[in-house]
């Protein structure tokens, strides 16, 4: 590190310290939460099955902190959760898919324009701090070409409808073949990540696997 990027880290750690996500005391840029959180995380990450049989792994539950975590991170322009949220996922990672390969990490894409309202895809911040923790290049694999309902608004059958010729793969060159992990914020039916993770086999991919930061189930 330069002397210049030094004294930049310094005062940025100054005047802007890590916070825990869920409780915002100030930890160390080197933590995920701070101690007492910590202690109350789920020791067990979670998997199950996206629409389509595609395995989906995630390191929390959303409900409490957690989804108030990735509420903040999403909505208050809170993009500093963004690496210790990204920790967990790790975390997520290494326990369920610790005997897989992957060669690279892409995510769930935005549509252009609420990307440009918003500012930024959280998809995107996970899964790029994600890669950089994790030492695997990332790539943007996929486009949102249509603007369609917030699945939120609706049913589980009527999410699967929503999202229909609604992505597109780019950089095929880079997908063929290749071991890929899909990232996204939150799972809920996996209608979304089913249909991005169809999207990516039919354009060569070896195999995909989806790790988001949190899942929604009844019993959690």
């Amino acid at each position: 590190m330069t002397s210049l990027k030094k004294f930049l880290h310094f005062w940025a750690v100054a005047f802007f310290p890590s916070r825990c996500p869920y409780c915002n005391r100030v930890i160390d840029d080197s933590e995920c939460a701070c101690k007492r959180c910590r202690k109350q995380i789920p020791e067990f990450c979670w998997k199950t099955y996206a629409a389509g049989g595609y395995i989906c792994a995630a390191a929390l539950p959303y409900k409490d902190a957690y989804s108030k975590a990735i509420h903040k991170l999403k909505f208050k322009n809170r993009t500093d959760l963004a690496k210790p949220l990204a920790m967990q996922i790790v975390r997520a990672v290494k326990e369920l898919y610790g005997d897989l390969h992957f060669d690279l990490v892409t995510c769930v894409p935005m549509h252009p324009a609420v990307k440009r309202q918003r500012g930024f895809n959280q998809a995107e911040l996970l899964a790029r701090k994600l890669a950089k923790l994790m030492h695997l290049p990332y790539c943007d694999l996929l486009k949102k070409i249509k603007n369609n309902q917030t699945q939120h608004l609706l049913t589980a059958k009527e999410r699967i409808i929503n999202v229909q010729n609604v992505f597109q793969s780019i950089h095929t060159d880079m997908i063929c073949g290749k071991h890929v992990l899909l990232v996204d914020d939150v799972c809920t039916t996996g209608s979304t990540l089913s249909e991005c993770c169809r999207i990516l086999q039919n354009s060569g991919a070896a195999s995909v696997c989806c790790i988001t930061a949190a899942l929604v189930r009844e019993e959690i």
